[in-house]
This record gives structure tokens, C-alpha cells and sequence, in this order.
């Protein structure tokens, strides 16, 4: 486990590393790929200098980055004002949801519950035409609104706490109904403070899956200066590499604080939701 964690690892920390060179330092260390080299200096043929220490440490391309290319923070705050509100609305959506299906007994919840889960076996590819459809026929074309909604309607959410939800005991419930509480109540005193190692884990594994969203934003916003960082990533290494590992570090640091915060919380989520791999 400890090698394998170590080889995914290494392409990260290659990126950290070059995010600190000189463009001629990174020149230097990538220009023998697909070249002939002389095999009498023993040199040999395809092989790369990868260093993980630069020779002198450089803040230009974080510079360039943050300061000289402005238009990067405008896409930074396009994802964060996509992310955020998509988290948090899914977070409230997926826990009242959750709730429903496995506290309240009603007539064909679990018939119900089936084919809401359906909606998440399909694949984006399946579901894109009819949000299309109805983004269009609601004006929401081009506008943050037609990722916003559809992104706080997802039944991932709903399926990973109600996983969460069922190794509470009912008693609980009935416990609270005893002393005379309402099922809003029961839901925000009681089960709220209870699944909130579910809900952040679900607020991880949001983050990383809409943080790095591609598709959506390709589709639904025309306009290139309303797109989040994942599509600009692709367009600010012309010409430069060492901006494109900056930028890289930039785009994951987020993603990599959060899990650091949020690791126990969400290991036990994931345990005690039955998502295992």
C-alpha cells in the first residue's frame, strides 16, 4: 500500500517541484523526450531529467499566475461560485431526502427510493439532452443557474446518507416523538449532529467531482469568460510550461486542504455509508 501511495504521489510531486523552476531549468530537464542523444557520452535515447529539488528556487510562474494573469482568478472565483452553492444546497436536498426514505414510513417509499436511484445509474451522457431541453426552455442557457440546479438535485447524495441514516437506530425517533418533538425537529437536533461524518464526507467527494467539472460548463456556457478553471487549465500553458505546473498547484491546493481537514470525518462517512471500493 505504501508503494502504491508513493507512485500516485509522484506525478504530484513532480508538478510541485516544477512549479518552482525556472522555464530554462524545466527547458533543460524535459528536452531529451523523443530525441536522439549521443549513446558514446553515454547518454541514452527518451530519457527525461526528472527532479524533484529544483537548482534555484523561482516564485515567477506563481507570479505570473496570480498577479500578471489576472483572468486566472476571475476563473478561480467562476469555480468557487459554481462549487459552493451546488455543495451546499445538495448537502440540505440529499440529508431532508435521506431522511424521508429511511425514517418516514410511507406507502411505496422503497419502490420510490429505487427508481429515484435509477436517476444515478444513468450516465451524464443519458441525462444531457433533457437538461439541455429544459435549461433552454427556462432561459438558464449560459448562465451558472443551468449547472447550479441540476448539480443540488443529484440522488448521490440522497443514496450516500440514507446509507448513512439506516445504522441509526430507529428508537431514536421514536424517543424524540415520546417527548412530543415534530419530524423537523427530530431531523435538526437528532440527526443532523449524527450524520455529520456522512455530510462532510459527502461534501468531499462533491468538491473533487464538481471542482473538476468539464462537460457541464462546456455545454451550457457559451460565454469563455463565465467558465470555471477546470476548461481554462487547459489554455494558459501556451507557451510557457512552468505557469502550467503553477497553475496546477494552485487548481489542487484546494481540493487537498480540504481532504486534510476533513480526513477522519470523511474515512468514517465512507465506512458507515457502505461505499467501499
Amino acid at each position: 500500500m505504501g508503494a502504491l501511495a508513493l507512485l500516485m504521489l509522484f506525478p504530484i510531486a513532480v508538478t510541485f517541484a516544477n512549479s518552482f523552476m525556472t522555464e530554462a531549468e524545466i527547458d533543460y530537464n524535459y528536452h531529451l523526450i523523443g530525441q536522439m542523444v549521443n549513446v558514446a557520452a553515454g547518454e541514452k535515447d527518451g530519457f527525461i531529467n526528472l527532479k524533484l529539488v529544483p537548482d534555484w528556487i523561482s516564485f515567477g510562474q506563481y507570479a505570473e499566475v496570480l498577479v500578471h494573469k489576472p483572468v486566472f482568478l476571475h476563473m478561480f472565483w467562476n469555480s468557487v461560485l459554481l462549487v459552493v452553492p451546488i455543495i451546499a444546497g445538495q448537502a440540505v436536498v440529499a440529508s431532508l431526502a435521506a431522511y424521508a426514505f429511511a425514517k418516514l414510513k410511507f406507502r411505496g417509499r422503497d419502490k420510490l427510493f429505487v427508481v429515484y436511484l435509477m436517476t444515478m445509474l444513468m450516465p451524464f451522457q443519458v441525462t444531457l439532452v433533457p437538461n439541455y431541453i429544459i435549461a433552454d426552455k427556462l432561459g438558464l442557457m449560459n448562465t451558472q443557474s443551468a449547472i447550479i440546479l441540476p448539480g443540488i438535485f443529484s440522488a448521490f447524495g440522497v443514496f450516500m446518507l440514507r446509507q448513512f441514516m439506516l445504522h441509526i437506530p430507529y428508537s431514536y425517533v421514536e424517543a424524540a416523538k415520546i417527548d412530543g418533538a415534530g419530524q423537523l425537529r427530530i431531523f435538526y437536533q437528532i440527526m443532523v449532529p449524527l450524520i455529520k461524518p456522512g455530510i462532510a464526507a459527502l461534501i468531499v467527494l462533491l468538491f473533487v467531482d464538481n471542482w473538476n467539472m468539464v462537460e457541464q460548463p462546456l455545454i451550457f456556457l457559451e460565454d469563455a469568460f463565465k467558465q470555471p478553471l477546470s476548461l481554462y487549465l487547459s489554455r494558459i500553458n501556451e507557451g510557457a510550461r512552468g505557469v502550467a505546473f503553477a497553475a496546477s498547484v494552485v487548481y489542487m491546493t484546494p481540493m487537498v486542504l480540504l481532504f486534510l481537514y476533513a480526513e477522519s470525518y470523511f474515512i468514517e462517512g465512507i465506512q458507515l455509508s457502505g461505499i467501499k471500493g
